[in-house]
């Protein structure tokens, strides 16, 4: 029994050495540039920041994202029940189960075109002629702190 501890025991001495010698290594052969004044700045996909971080993102990409969510999610789901759908057949409960999928695939279906007939989905959306030019949208003001 003592053996079984002490085989653990020589892995986590073995894992916490190599975690000290790789940074060692790293700290050793690394080059040091400090006096670089991009070195300290936010990287953003390779872009130099502009602007301040304080703005309002549109609504849009915050639902195209969830509706991505909510339908990998549904993927996640549904993919099992499809992968065992032919023992549910063979066990007799094969129409419950599809009736099952069906209505909870239906459910995420009118979700989708909800939000396709309240526009969420489209990138740009168009500008009411009654708004005079030089009038800025509510959503697109930026926060003042």
């Amino acid at each position: 029994m003592f053996f079984d501890f002490a085989n653990v025991f020589i892995f986590i001495i073995l894992g916490l050495l190599m975690t000290f010698v790789i940074i060692t290594v790293s700290r050793l052969l690394a080059p040091r540039v400090s006096d670089v004044p991009d070195k300290f700045t936010t990287y953003e996909c390779g872009e130099r920041p502009v602007g301040s971080a304080w703005i309002l993102f549109n609504f849009r990409f915050y639902a195209v994202a969830l509706a991505f969510l909510i339908f990998d999610i549904e993927l996640v789901l549904v993919f099992p029940c499809v992968s065992v759908y032919d023992k549910w057949l063979k066990a007799g409960s094969g129409l419950f189960a599809l009736i099952e999928i069906t209505v909870f695939v239906g459910i995420l279906f009118l979700g989708l075109i909800y939000m396709w007939n309240r526009g969420d989905l489209k990138w740009t959306k168009e500008v009411p002629e009654e708004l005079e030019e030089g009038v800025v949208l509510e959503e697109e003001k930026p926060i003042t702190v």
